[in-house]
């Protein structure tokens, strides 16, 4: 018998030897692959992991990348470098991560302005297609705060005023497409009033013109807010979490107020690029648990108002989904106004 007859046989099944081997060659390697990739994911990491922080070094966000750092550090064995990487609102250092491999070797910390922004303009990357969450890290609560010289007590009168004089009653916003921004946006398109946005370019222009009563109102930070309040420059009326403050009890939320559904928290949270292998996300997230729970970081949170927010990955993706759809009607409302 020729050769070529030997190769043709059947082996019984009605497969060649040749089919046969081939199989079972590609079988093999198959196989290698899934060992492969999950010794990857076991021995995870093997080399520097990066955490890519889309805002300057010093701030909220780099202050708690940096302690999440220190614990990876600790219990990786390898080095976890926080990275800076700025400019075009925050955007450089998100899309650097949307387009990294998805390894679990280049991570995001940011705000919640990944969602903001995608929501204020088009940007190159999407929240929800292009990350796969990790785990949320904190979350901050704003204050409602009026002009002293606004005769205004409450969330319930400053609506009745809107809605008594339409057009007139102003707030200020400290960054065009900030979290700040929307959520003050949102209470006039909850409220079904017509109040006017004025622009400043931060907080040390938005809340003097508030102060001095040449803007009605405006939402900011309790850390940056409550000093003005007590100083009397201020009047705070409520807090925008879903429920009251354990650092401001008498302060009642805007929910509670008149405005059901009203929740405004401003947001930091761990990112990996889509396509990361889930165990070694749950790697991370268990790892960053930890590090949020440290005493020195419980204690700086709590002496700024910040809520340590550590969660799933599931409850991540939920939030954003979430406010996906909440600040794109804000930015769909703000655009039919111009």
């Amino acid at each position: 018998m020729s050769m070529s007859g030997a190769y043709k046989r059947s082996t019984g099944g009605g497969m060649s030897v040749v089919r046969w081997q081939c199989a079972l060659m590609a079988g093999c390697c198959a196989g290698s692959g899934a060992l492969a990739a999950a010794d990857a994911v076991q021995f995870y990491p093997q080399r520097p992991v990066r955490i890519v922080v889309n805002v300057s070094a010093g701030g909220g966000v780099d202050t708690t990348a940096r302690v999440v750092a220190q614990q990876l550090n600790s219990v990786f064995k390898q080095p976890v470098v926080v990275d800076n990487r700025t400019g075009a609102g925050g955007t450089i250092g998100i899309n650097l991560v949307a387009k990294a491999a998805p390894d679990g070797y280049t991570l995001l910390v940011c705000s919640s302005g990944i969602v903001t922004n995608a929501a204020y303009k088009p940007q190159n990357y999407d929240p929800v297609r292009d990350f796969q969450p990790v785990s949320n890290l904190t979350a901050t609560p704003y204050i409602v705060v009026v002009s002293p010289s606004l005769p205004v007590h409450s969330v319930k009168e400053l609506i009745a005023l809107a809605k008594a004089k339409p057009g007139i009653v102003t707030y200020a916003t400290s960054g065009v497409g900030a979290i700040t921004h929307f959520g003050a946006s949102l209470l006039p398109l909850l409220t079904e009033t017509r109040m006017v946005m004025i622009p400043y370019k931060g907080v040390a222009d938005a809340y003097p013109a508030v102060a001095s009563g040449e803007v009605n109102w405006m939402i900011g930070a309790t850390i940056s807010s409550m000093p003005l309040v007590k100083a009397g420059r201020l009047r705070a009326i409520a807090i925008t979490s879903a429920q009251r403050s354990k650092a401001l009890p008498d302060l009642p939320t805007v929910a509670e107020s008149g405005v059901p559904g009203y929740e405004v928290l401003g947001w930091f949270g761990m990112f990996a690029p889509a396509g990361t292998p889930m165990a070694i996300v749950e790697k991370l997230n268990a790892e960053v648990k930890r590090g949020l729970a440290r005493s020195d970081f419980v204690r700086m949170a709590t002496t700024q108002g910040t809520e340590i927010l550590a969660s799933s990955p599931e409850e991540l993706a939920r939030v954003v989904k979430t406010e996906v759809n909440v600040w794109g009607k804000v930015a769909s409302s703000l655009k039919s106004e111009q």
